[in-house]
């Protein structure tokens, strides 16, 4: 059953000019592993967490580091996800989030269906 959907939008230039006006901006964002990537696909991984919030309803208990985008063996994206954001999920009743990404045209998208049992 479908909990909830979220989709977000990112300008990759202007993504790209925050980062570089506040240096420390990808390290509150993202955990060590998602960094080293290029702005696109930064943007994208920054879009996936606000479509993830989206799709919960509210941003209560998340921290952008308990959210991790990974990619698997095929470049297929998916949420790691840990402590207050896990929390969040399982009490409302979310036991598998899927994500798709992508960046063209100077933006990037991101896609989120959260979904768990009735």
């Amino acid at each position: 059953m479908i909990k909830g959907i979220g989709v977000d939008i990112v300008d990759v230039a202007r993504f790209g000019r925050s980062l570089e006006r506040t240096p420390r901006l990808a390290d509150r964002l993202f955990d060590p592993t998602e960094l080293g990537r290029p702005t696109a696909s930064l943007a994208a991984r920054f879009a996936a967490k606000e479509a993830l919030i989206k799709a919960v309803g509210d941003s209560a208990g998340f921290r952008w580091h308990e959210m991790v985008v990974r990619s698997d063996e095929h470049g297929n994206p998916s949420f790691e996800v840990s402590g207050g954001v896990a929390e969040v999920l399982a009490s409302r009743g979310i036991s598998e989030v899927h994500l798709s990404l992508s960046h063209d045209a100077g933006l990037a998208c991101a896609f989120v269906i959260a979904e768990g049992s009735a």
